[in-house]
């Protein structure tokens, strides 16, 4: 079975940082892609930053400039680094990976975290 861990969050202070990470394991037999979603109280869901098998990247709008999304295939761990943080950035945090597990190698399923929860107040 694929399973998505995160791990990082915290409660920070506006302008602090965090680093949250995100390990895959499990039957994999590859990665298409990874990201990192939020959702605030009452907010949908929205997308924070995605990387791809060949390390291209996008980012919200919202969080250019501050957050950076990397990734280690060797770990299968994917990493978003969150600087200058602000009361908006509060919310639950959840990764996702496109994944393709070792016995369907054909299909690419989208697998989510059970998330981690970042607040930012002073």
């Amino acid at each position: 079975q694929v399973q998505l861990v995160e791990s990082g969050g915290g409660l920070v202070q506006p302008g602090g940082s965090l680093r949250l990470s995100c390990a895959a394991s499990g039957s994999i037999f590859s990665i298409k892609a990874m990201g990192w979603y939020r959702q605030a109280p009452g907010k949908q869901r929205e997308l924070v930053a995605v990387i791809t098998s060949g390390e291209r990247t996008d980012y919200a709008d919202s969080v250019k400039g501050r957050f950076t999304i990397s990734r280690d295939n060797a770990k299968n761990t994917v990493y978003l680094q969150m600087n200058s943080l602000k009361p908006e950035d509060t919310a639950v945090y959840y990764c996702n990976g496109r994944i393709s597990p070792a016995q369907a190698t054909f299909a690419t399923w989208n697998y989510w975290g059970q998330g981690t929860q970042v607040t930012v107040s002073s």
